[in-house]
């Protein structure tokens, strides 16, 4: 497997090559992270040791959480975390201390649909617990997805189950306490699909996806902004070189190494390797 000076290298000669052209979105680790495959949502363990991101083979398969660490000047196998089970596994986040991770799964034993779950993890290890699924707090019959933790101690999340504006509807909840979960309101979420939410390193930016993902149409990466009073808006479109895709742009993720980058997932295949890869660009500036 390629280790990152060979990445550089190889990026630096298709950068020279014009292709992709300078100020593109660069792929994340080709040939360990994006692959020929679906890649989406990359999570940064705190310690920058790991990466974990969502996954889905080709012919279509179950979604699969897979896991890749620093191995020498390289990086080791991508393998399935081992909580990683026959049902769907997808959109990994680890908490902002690196002892938990938060996913969403349609594994039985949920309150129906996609639910949220967490599963505790050995910082110093890397070893999993056994996952444990939030409750009817965050958790409906109908599905929630892409839980994103913040350093307050509350997690965002999308779901068309909590009633709201439109289908799916981005949500912060407390992690701690009972206090019930509440919309981020009209200056994120509309009438379509808003999902799939990160906080750059300002903590009051919101990056999220928006757009019809039933009809697979101009899914795009927006910020809004967090005001003093706790709201979050307007919203506005993000710029290239992010959405590359004329499709669909989501999974937006920061890396607590580097907060001057922003990933994301899209399929651009004149830049990445795959169905959908993982991308990084410059995060956009509050």
């Amino acid at each position: 497997m390629p280790s990152p000076a060979l990445v550089a290298i190889a990026l630096a000669q298709a950068l020279a090559a014009g292709s992709p052209g300078a100020g593109s979105p660069a792929p994340l680790l080709p040939g360990v992270i994006d692959s020929p495959d679906t890649e989406v949502r990359p999570a940064f363990s705190p310690d920058g040791r790991c990466v974990l991101w969502g996954s889905i083979g080709a012919p279509k398969t179950a979604w699969r959480i897979l896991q890749t660490c620093r191995a020498g000047a390289g990086w080791s196998k991508p393998a399935a975390v081992s909580f990683d089970g026959p049902d769907n596994d997808f959109d990994p986040a680890f908490s902002p201390d690196g002892r938990t991770v938060y996913f969403f799964s349609n594994r039985p034993g949920g309150q129906g649909g996609d639910d949220l779950y967490a599963v505790d993890r050995d910082p110093a290890t890397g070893a999993f617990g056994v996952p444990r699924n939030l409750g009817p707090r965050f958790n409906t019959p109908g599905d929630e997805w892409a839980p994103a933790p913040t350093v307050d101690g509350k997690l965002i999340f999308s779901s068309d189950g909590h009633g709201g504006l439109g289908r799916q509807d981005l949500f912060e909840g407390d992690l701690a306490g009972d206090a019930p979960v509440r919309g981020l309101g009209p200056g994120v979420n509309g009438p379509l699909d808003d999902f799939d939410a990160t906080l750059l390193a300002d903590g009051r930016t919101l990056v999220f996806a928006s757009g019809d993902l039933k009809a697979e149409t101009r899914v795009a990466l927006h910020s809004a902004r967090r005001s003093d009073d706790g709201r979050f808006g307007p919203r506005h479109v993000l710029a290239a070189p992010v959405n590359c895709s004329e499709a669909i742009n989501n999974g937006p993720a920061i890396d607590p190494k580097r907060p001057e980058a922003l990933y994301y997932s899209a399929y651009c295949p004149a830049l990445g390797p795959g169905r959908m890869d993982i991308f990084e660009v410059p995060a956009p500036t509050p």
